[in-house]
């Protein structure tokens, strides 16, 4: 059996793959190897140093993202339930028009907005004050780890509604309309019936969200300047003040372990469901 090759098809694939493997196949390799290098042969020095400094800001990050997972795991699944049960035509159509355009913001871009907004003078605040509920004495600035939750949720919400929301409108509606037939309320049939069929796509969201949120470092650096913050923070820091590749390709290893930590889960749950279904 002679197998044919199609050079036009690798030729289109070429530039792609080249890409990845130079932007992170090869970093990602590289700092892994240079985690458990020294000058002197290998160590463990470095992740002596990450997790005897930073560990604060370890389950800082691991924290931070987990609660921004969940609350927009949350919120997706009811944008998503209104979207797909909500007997408001224009309610409808204005939601499903406005919860998209955070996507379109890069992520540096909506920390910058988030600086603005959430600030001790920003416009949440002057916004409130000028309504009257709430006192010029009582402003404070969240720019702080409530900042970067709140831009984190306003970023990634919508990616994650898109993919449940679309899982929700490829259902079979007669198993919908014979559940409100039967008398079931709304938010019965979506937690009883839609959320459990919409499971895997809402996980995939959910592990590519966190693993997104878990590699970012403008929202964190240009929001707060307390401690803990992100490991990615201490990675630049670590580069930029010191020279100490070792010691943020270290955290870097770290933050690897946290995403696969987050997939293990989500591919634990995938065969799980697929033992169930045999």
């Amino acid at each position: 059996m002679t197998v044919r090759i199609d050079w036009w098809a690798l030729a289109l694939l070429a530039p792609a793959f080249l890409l990845l493997l130079a932007l992170f196949v090869i970093p990602a390799a590289w700092s892994v190897l240079g985690a458990f290098q020294s000058p002197s042969g290998p160590t463990l020095l470095h992740f002596q140093t990450a997790f005897g400094t930073y560990w604060r800001d370890i389950w800082f990050t691991l924290w931070l993202t987990t609660a921004a997972v969940l609350i927009i795991a949350l919120l997706a699944i009811l944008i998503g339930g209104y979207l797909t049960l909500g007997s408001s035509g224009p309610a409808v159509r204005i939601l499903a028009w406005l919860y998209r355009w955070p996507l379109f913001v890069p992520m540096v871009c909506a920390a910058q907005m988030m600086r603005s907004f959430l600030a001790r003078n920003g416009m949440l605040n002057n916004t409130l004050v000028a309504s009257g509920l709430l006192p010029q004495s009582a402003a404070a600035s969240m720019l702080d780890w409530r900042g970067i939750l709140i831009t984190f949720v306003w970023k990634q919400l919508p990616f994650v509604t898109l993919m449940t929301a679309g899982a929700m409108a490829a259902l079979d509606r007669s198993l919908i309309e014979a559940a409100r037939d039967l008398g079931a309320s709304r938010l019965r049939v979506l937690a009883g019936i839609v959320v459990p069929l919409v499971r895997a796509p809402l996980l995939v969201a959910c592990v590519l969200t966190f693993v997104t949120l878990t590699s970012v470092l403008s929202v964190p650096i240009m929001l707060t300047a307390d401690t803990p913050t992100m490991i990615t923070v201490d990675m630049a820091y670590r580069i930029n003040t010191f020279g100490d590749y070792g010691t943020a390709d270290a955290l870097g290893v770290i933050s690897y372990g946290l995403t696969m930590l987050a997939a293990w889960i989500y591919l634990r749950d995938a065969a799980r469901q697929r033992d169930v279904f045999r």
